[in-house]
């Protein structure tokens, strides 16, 4: 049930018929989507809540709804390397295929109630609407973006069809039949590395380490998805400086010493209440390992750190994007993507100015 259309049948409202998966013998159907292969009976929904086996189809129950339109900085993606400064009209759905017990969006990735999105809007209301905005791109967050994909990628296409880029920001739990069609209409990703140990993974995700791995390897090798990553550090969990050296040390080996990581600091939340918030000096060390480990572009982020914040040329220390929070203080890359000091490269995609929307976030209303 994999075929390369651009059309998506709906059945109901919000309701379309799902791609990705097959029937099996037994009379259920498995969802393919994701590494999970949930097999469903009729009647019976996925781990992601949102897709569904009615009559003997998997269907998507959450075409055209969102939590909320807003319109926020780039870098809250967070995103670094793409048009700095720019602005991005940002939404998710509801559910999720990860269970993360420090969930930031748990409100949302682990709702059970599509009744809850109480926005609609199509996708080319969508592409108005960032076009109205004068948004460089979309963003599709919030919850996790894989498991309605489907909407996604006929977002992203209407995107594409009025010059407005568009931005997964996904954890990359995603089967590898599926990649090759959702990464094709991403401009950019951020994929959240949620750790180097597949015990973390099973234990505060219900998830695997493995199949991340090869998605980000996928996205930097057989795409032209601009990649960056993201690693929350958990006290006590995955903050090992060891733990940290594997990371860093794979994502230069496999990804490159140019692609940008991102570690962001943890704040109490969901089912994992009880662990304090990660200290300063705990990015600041994770930062240092993955210098030492020889990636160029290390960010500190859900802190306030200019030094952790900012873009340094790789070949000249050049400090040539200086940030304070999602403000923007000074930019020296010219149009080709330079440095100004040196002109060496800069990996990303970048204007001849950085934007200057901010710190600001704007909410908006579509479709009624």
């Amino acid at each position: 049930m994999d075929d390369d259309r651009d059309d998506f049948e709906v059945l109901a409202p919000g309701v379309v018929r799902a791609r990705w998966w097959h029937r099996l013998s037994n009379g259920k159907v498995q969802c393919d989507l994701c590494p999970r292969e949930c097999r469903l009976k009729d009647g019976q929904r996925g781990f992601c809540f949102i897709r569904e086996n009615r009559g003997g189809q998997l269907v998507m129950t959450s075409w055209g709804r969102a939590s909320g339109f807003c319109v926020d900085p780039i870098e809250k993606k967070p995103l670094n390397h793409f048009y700095p400064g720019s602005s991005i009209l940002s939404f998710g759905t509801a559910g999720c295929n990860l269970g993360c017990r420090f969930c930031q969006n748990w409100d949302l990735s682990h709702a059970m109630k599509v009744d809850r999105l109480q926005d609609q809007a199509s996708p080319e209301q969508i592409a108005d609407a960032a076009v109205s905005a004068g948004c460089k791109s979309v963003a599709f967050t919030y919850n996790e973006p894989i498991i309605f994909a489907e909407f996604a990628i006929a977002t992203a296409k209407a995107c594409r069809r009025q010059g407005i880029k568009t931005v997964a920001v996904t954890a990359g739990y995603i089967s590898p039949q599926a990649r090759p069609a959702f990464f094709s209409q991403m401009d950019a990703a951020n994929v959240d590395l949620k750790a180097f140990s597949d015990r973390f993974y099973q234990k505060l995700c219900f998830a695997h380490l493995e199949p991340v791995l090869d998605t980000l390897a996928w996205i930097r090798n057989h795409s032209k998805t601009w990649l960056e990553i993201t690693t929350l550090i958990v006290p006590g969990e995955n903050d090992d400086p060891n733990e940290i050296r594997r990371l860093c040390a794979w994502c230069a080996r496999h990804l490159g010493s140019e692609t940008p990581l991102h570690f962001t600091a943890y704040h109490p939340a969901y089912r994992h209440k009880g662990t304090a918030p990660t200290p300063a000096s705990t990015l600041a060390l994770a930062r240092t390992i993955a210098a030492e480990q020889g990636l160029i572009h290390v960010y500190s982020g859900n802190i306030r750190d200019i030094d952790g914040q900012s873009t340094v040329c790789g070949a000249c220390a050049t400090r040539i994007i200086e940030r304070d929070g999602y403000r923007i203080l000074s930019y020296r890359i010219d149009a080709q993507g330079r440095c100004e000091v040196c002109g060496a490269n800069v990996a990303g995609r970048f204007d001849e100015r950085a934007g200057a929307w901010g710190e600001k976030r704007q909410r908006l209303r579509l479709g009624r």
